[in-house]
């Protein structure tokens, strides 16, 4: 029937004047749909002021009556229902949990985070996500553990020589060695520089191509498939290591108390510091400033730079030696955590450093620790791994008792020597820049990244505390006056009776005879 209707209807007079009125000046189609009846009303409804993003939202809303101007009134209407609607809108959004993204909520304040287990958390997420708890057993250990910047390749390494390097999600193996010697730590490395072009050094790329192994008398690099690349002489008995991506430089430290920073892309020693406090087996960057933070045997923590020869902070942070240090990422490096074989962790704050921010107890002495993306403290020690989340562990507290607890997990294998937390991968770490480090990068957008970070590489002596300095303007100089017209000298080193001459305190004549004399 409706399309006879509408059939009969384009029957007209063609020279017939169309009114005001007409429907038929409207000439803006109705939306495609498989329903007739809703196709031919949708001309002629609307969605009701009621519904409308810009309808005023429920509540009281002042109308401004008292006003005479209509022009006034109205935009101050417009203003407070914008409000309104602005609060309303919040009011939802808190419901949503948004700012505490990626964490598990109780249901009421009897029920609490810690007590909710791996097996239940496995069971409750998502089917991709539950893939991400794996556990190997492996014979060789203590083990150290590295993740790629992109999350997607793990490499382990034992204290008799057992290093592997691999694909932790597929489960492909890139490379397995045996090296029958005390090996200490791993870390990935940067390449850029051909074989031909310098000697010294081969090619080091920061992905799952090149890794560094510091073995019981000398750092090493090895390849994709195990191959031997180079030995770093330089690096004697190394005990830690850590690479800094925006630098290009390969860090060490080892038992002969040398701190040494290895340019990777020119493949020359570019600092080494004599630390002077003994064999040093704890040591993390700071990834907001590149600063190297080292922990010694005597309970103190130093800060250091390329560009200094003594650290540029020294702290006594624990009564025994120091086993665990961690920088917060998500602060901008902002706090620091440590921890002793004293039994203590404390959590300092690195823009002053005039005490501890939180200090609490462990059970089984020294601790492992690392701090996530988004701020969370993973604690491993005395055969359990135990997470502290914002902002408990940043906020001033003097009693020296735990904050509350997030997470825990227990591993019966003692003692645990290593914690990470997977890239995009764990419910702490936020989502993912592709342009920082892309975890679906393909082999040329890889390529285009290595080159890329070449040509951005920031210089070693650009590495500070405070990495604001760069790009900001020069303090005012000094006084200074022109010595025999020939340079300016700032007014500290200029000759006495020159100082006196400024200063008014000496007579020209007192001054041009000793300039005669001389």
């Amino acid at each position: 029937m409706e399309s006879l209707i509408s059939k009969g209807n384009a029957i007209k007079p063609l020279n017939r004047k169309r009114k005001r009125g007409d429907t038929e000046k409207r000439s803006t189609k109705p939306p495609p749909s498989s329903d007739p009846t809703a196709a031919s009303i949708s001309r002629t409804t609307s969605l009701p002021k009621s519904l409308r993003s810009t309808s005023p939202p429920p509540g009281q809303v002042s109308n401004h009556s008292h006003i005479k101007d209509l022009k006034l009134r109205t935009r101050l209407n417009r203003q407070a229902s914008n409000a309104a609607q602005a609060k309303a809108l919040l009011r939802d959004a808190e419901l949503l949990l948004t700012n505490d993204a990626g964490t598990i909520q109780v249901e009421n304040e009897m029920e609490r985070t810690w007590r909710v287990g791996q097996k239940e958390i496995a069971e409750d997420v998502g089917q991709e996500a539950a893939k991400g708890r794996q556990e190997w057993k492996l014979d060789g250990g203590p083990y150290r553990s590295r993740y790629t910047r992109n999350g997607r390749h793990l490499a382990i390494v034992g204290k008799t020589g057992h290093v592997a390097t691999f694909n932790w999600q597929t489960g492909t193996i890139h490379a397995e060695l045996q090296l029958q010697e005390t090996c200490r730590d791993i870390t990935w490395v940067y390449q850029a520089i051909h074989i031909d072009i310098i000697k010294p050094f081969i090619r080091f790329l920061q992905d799952e191509s090149f890794f560094a192994v510091a073995q019981k008398k000398y750092a090493f690099i090895y390849d994709r498939d195990g191959v031997e690349i180079h030995r770093l002489k330089a690096h004697i008995e190394p005990t830690r290591l850590e690479f800094m991506p925006y630098h290009w430089l390969l860090v060490s430290v080892g038992n002969t108390g040398y701190l040494k920073y290895q340019d990777t892309s020119t493949g020359t020693l570019v600092a080494e510091h004599r630390t002077k406090l003994g064999a040093c087996h704890t040591m993390t960057q700071n990834r907001h400033n590149a600063v190297i933070h080292l922990g010694h045997q005597n309970g103190v923590v130093t800060l250091w730079t390329p560009n200094l020869p003594h650290p540029a902070v020294q702290l006594l942070a624990h009564l025994g030696p120091v086993v665990g240090l961690s920088v917060d990422p998500s602060t901008g490096g902002r706090y620091m955590a440590s921890s002793g074989l004293d039994g203590t962790v404390k959590v300092w704050d690195c823009r002053n450093w005039k005490g501890v921010v939180r200090e609490w107890t462990t059970r089984g002495g020294g601790a492992e620790l690392e701090w996530s993306a988004k701020g969370a403290l993973a604690v491993a020690t005395g055969g359990s791994v135990n997470v502290y989340t914002k902002p408990s562990i940043q906020t001033f507290f003097a009693p020296k008792v735990p904050p509350p607890l997030y997470l825990t997990h227990p591993i019966p294998h003692r003692p645990l020597t290593s914690v990470r937390f997977c890239p995009f991968q764990d419910i702490l770490t936020p989502n993912f820049d592709s342009a920082e480090a892309d975890p679906f990068e393909n082999k040329k957008a890889r390529r285009e990244r290595e080159v890329k970070g070449l040509l951005d590489k920031i210089q070693p002596d650009m590495i500070a505390l405070d990495p604001d300095f760069v790009g900001s303007l020069a303090p005012p100089p000094k006084v200074t006056a022109a010595v025999n017209d020939k340079h300016s000298i700032p007014f500290a080193r200029l000759p006495r009776l020159e100082r006196l001459r400024i200063e008014g305190k000496a007579e020209d004549a007192e001054v041009d005879a000793v300039g005669r004399r001389r």
